[in-house]
C-alpha cells in the first residue's frame, strides 16, 4: 500500500466552508495519523460538507457511503451481480464471459476507495444508523486497509490510504472499541458570531441591517419549545435567499415580534410548522 504524507496545517477550509481553528486541527492531525475522523453534532451543523470542504482543499476525489439501517458491511465493499450472470448465461447475448465471476463483481464505495488510482476522501455518512456489528466490522477493514473477495478468492488491498471522515447525528451509542479507534469532534451549532462569518461567504454583499434582523429572528425560532427539528444553517440560507427574491419584503415588516415570512422554508415538518406558527401569534398578540 502506497502512502503519502499529509503535513499537519494543510486544510484550512474551502470556498464555500467556515471552520474554527479547533476543527482545522483535528482534521490535519487526522490525516497526519491516518485515523477517521468521527464527527458528531445535530444535523446541520455541517459535518457532511466538511468532507466535500476537505475534498474540494486538497484537490482529492469525494466518495460518499450513505449508511442505512438495513445495509450490510459486505454492500459497502463490493456486490456479486448474480442476477446479471445468470442474464447472460441464460440469453448468451453479453460480451462478457459467464465463467468470469471477476466481470460481475461490482465495487462498493468502500471499495471504489481502495481500487482509485488517486487518493480519496471517503466520507461515511450517518453511522449511528448501521448496527454495532456493522460499525466494528468497518472500522476492521480500515485498520487493515484490505478485504476478501470470497467469490473468487481475491484480496483487495487499498492502492492508497483514504481520507476517512465519519458522521454521526447522536441517534444512537456508538460502541467503545469504535470511539477508540477515531479521532472525534463534536461540531455544535454556530453561535451569532459564527454564523455571521458563514452568511458573509454565501452572501458577501447582504445589507448588515437583514443579517441582523435574520440571525435574531433565526435564533429566537431555534428556541421555541416542542419543535422537533430545528431550522439549521442551510434552512436559514435557503430563508434568506427567499427573502431576497422576493421583491415586496420589506425589512421593516419584519420588525415587530411574530413577524415571519416563509416559514416553511424553514420548518420542514408539519407539526413543527404549526407550533412555531402558534407561538408566533402569541407573540403577536402580547
Amino acid at each position: 500500500m502506497q502512502k503519502k504524507e499529509n503535513p499537519v496545517g494543510q486544510f484550512r477550509g474551502a470556498s464555500k466552508y467556515v471552520l474554527d481553528d479547533e476543527l482545522a486541527k483535528i482534521v490535519n492531525v487526522s490525516i497526519a495519523l491516518e485515523m477517521p475522523l468521527l464527527l458528531k453534532g445535530e444535523p446541520g451543523t455541517g459535518k457532511t460538507m466538511l468532507a466535500h470542504a476537505i475534498a474540494e482543499n486538497l484537490k482529492m476525489p469525494l466518495i460518499v457511503l450513505n449508511v442505512k439501517s438495513t445495509m450490510k458491511l459486505i454492500d459497502a465493499l463490493y456486490q456479486y451481480d448474480t442476477l446479471t450472470r445468470l442474464n447472460d448465461s441464460r440469453f448468451g447475448d453479453s460480451k462478457r464471459d459467464v465463467s468470469n465471476i471477476e466481470d460481475y463483481i461490482k465495487m462498493g464505495k468502500i471499495g471504489q476507495a481502495f481500487t482509485a488510482e488517486k487518493r480519496t476522501v471517503l466520507l461515511i455518512d450517518e453511522i449511528d444508523k448501521a448496527d454495532t456489528d456493522f460499525q466494528d466490522d468497518m472500522l476492521d477493514v480500515l485498520d487493515q486497509m484490505e478485504f476478501d473477495i470470497i467469490e473468487i478468492d481475491k484480496t483487495i488491498k487499498a492502492k492508497n490510504r483514504p481520507v476517512i471522515v465519519i458522521t454521526s447525528n447522536a441517534k444512537k451509542d456508538l460502541s467503545d472499541p469504535f470511539l477508540g479507534r477515531c479521532n472525534f469532534h463534536h461540531i455544535a451549532f454556530p453561535d451569532q458570531d459564527m454564523m455571521r462569518l458563514i452568511l458573509g461567504v454565501h452572501f458577501p454583499k447582504i445589507h448588515e441591517d437583514l443579517v441582523s434582523a435574520c440571525l435574531k429572528t433565526f435564533y429566537r425560532l431555534r428556541d421555541f419549545k416542542g419543535v422537533e427539528k430545528k431550522p439549521a444553517t442551510r434552512e436559514l440560507i435557503n430563508w434568506i435567499r427567499a427573502i431576497e427574491a422576493d421583491p415586496d419584503f420589506k425589512l421593516s415588516s419584519m420588525m415587530g415580534a411574530g413577524n415571519v415570512p416563509y416559514l416553511g422554508v424553514l420548518f420542514k415538518k408539519s407539526m413543527d410548522l404549526q407550533m412555531a406558527s402558534q407561538q408566533l401569534v402569541r407573540l403577536r398578540n402580547n
